[in-house]
């Protein structure tokens, strides 16, 4: 990763410095080195801090929580996270330097975090708790601490919930019936729906997206892994019972507007997934469709394909779900459905003797 205004100049003596040199400010002075040692990085933090809004007020000394937090956002492996994830962790980082920012990194001990975490409960704690661990990690594998002190801290409890409540297909149903094939709303339903995209990424779908094999295929704004779903090519065995979906789907696709992308907004423009997922959310309501999100049609493609028969690896294909623990509950309650529902298969189970020595062959 190459480090901005960072200069080495040659006296003629032939020593060599290296100095902070960003246009408008004094040289700071480097320490020699390796440029991607801990001492330089964290000294190239400082100085950079000193000059730039970031922990902007906050006295930032080499050694520092404060200046190593710096240089872990500067850092590769926070560059690739995704960004919602980046911007939590922004924000659980501030609050960190603001608590502990003056205090050395080489005395951090599990107390400390400990501390820090009993502020919160649930899962704000949890996510507190994962900012602190990547940072240990971060540190501990530049040798900037020896042990890590958050690895033992365990999660917060937080209450069971389903999280999102899935569309039923009466709601499904109730929604196509108010918003009409030349809606923008009903567009939304059915892309979100036969996609099962997340709504950082229905807004972001467009024709540019279908391949010339017939899939659809994006990349997932939250996770960065890419997913592709059958569109113009034949449907998979489990999901030929959902090619009326699809139909729904190109239908609304077709009285929408050109653009690069099939959500748009009123004058034409693309839509942000914050204001997206509240518009959406008011057009439910006026269909008459309570606590239900967008993200609850995400929900309902997954159970419908478990229905059908896909198995919990077909369905997290579909939906982009990089585990396999949310998708294999689908799987289960499926599977449990069919079980119950197999009339054909029932089994004849004897009873104890009547008092004509009969059995009885039903119940």
């Amino acid at each position: 990763m190459k480090l901005k205004h960072v200069k080495t100049i040659t006296k003629r003596n032939g020593v060599r410095f290296t100095y902070l040199a960003i246009p408008g400010h004094k040289l700071v002075r480097l320490p020699d080195g390796p440029k991607d040692s801990p001492e330089f990085l964290i000294a190239y933090a400082t100085a950079l801090s000193a000059s730039g809004p970031e922990l902007k007020g906050r006295p930032v000394a080499t050694g520092s929580i404060a200046a190593a937090i710096i240089s872990y956002q500067r850092g590769s492996e926070f560059a690739e996270m995704a960004n919602t994830t980046k911007q939590q962790r922004k924000g659980h980082l501030s609050k960190i330097a603001d608590t502990w920012g003056r205090a050395r990194l080489a005395d951090l001990r599990i107390h400390h975090i400990e501390a820090d975490l009993a502020k919160l409960s649930g899962h704000p704690a949890n996510n507190r708790l994962k900012t602190w661990r990547s940072f240990c990690r971060w540190a501990k594998a530049r040798r900037l601490i020896t042990n890590d002190p958050s690895i033992d801290i365990g999660k917060s409890s937080t209450a069971k919930s389903d999280g999102f409540v899935p569309w039923s297909i009466d709601d499904i149903e109730a929604f196509r019936e108010y918003w009409h094939p030349e809606s923008a709303q009903r567009l939304a339903l059915e892309l979100i729906y036969w996609t099962a995209a997340r709504a950082s990424d229905a807004v972001r779908i467009g024709p540019g997206m279908v391949t010339k094999d017939g899939w659809l295929t994006f990349r997932q704004k939250k996770t960065g892994g890419e997913v592709s779903v059958p569109f113009n090519r034949t449907l998979p065995a489990f999901a030929v019972g959902m090619k009326a979906d699809l139909d729904m789907f190109k239908l609304a696709i077709s009285h929408a507007p050109r653009h690069m992308t099939w959500l748009v907004t009123e004058h034409g423009k693309a839509r942000s997934d914050k204001a997206f997922s509240s518009w959406f959310a008011g057009a439910a309501r006026a269909a008459g469709i309570e606590g239900k999100s967008a993200h609850g049609l995400r929900k309902a493609r997954a159970m419908a394909l478990a229905e059908a028969g896909a198995t919990a690896h077909q369905i997290a294909a579909w939906t982009g779900h990089e585990s396999l623990s949310e998708v294999q509950r689908y799987s289960k309650a499926a599977d449990r459905k069919r079980i119950l529902s197999r009339v054909d298969e029932e089994q004849v189970l004897e009873t104890e003797p009547t008092q004509t020595g009969n059995h009885n062959a039903s119940t």
